[in-house]
């Protein structure tokens, strides 16, 4: 059975994408961007608070998705 993941957490997939698909015990994550859910903004300048944002908005939707 096919769930479709979604938490206000990480960036809303744009387009008719998902953030994440969940089939049986297999979790499919699309790609995110390095978006910081408290501001909206990327931090252009800064590419390892962009690479950490990355990782914790994927930790956001694996969590989302059990």
């Amino acid at each position: 059975m096919r769930k479709i993941i979604q938490t206000e957490k990480a960036p809303a997939a744009v387009g008719p994408y998902s953030q994440g698909v969940r089939m049986g015990n297999l979790l499919f994550i699309s790609g995110q961007l390095g978006i910081d859910m408290a501001t909206g903004e990327i931090d252009y300048d800064n590419v390892e608070m962009q690479t950490t944002q990355v990782l914790n908005n994927l930790k956001s939707i694996a969590e989302a998705g059990g």
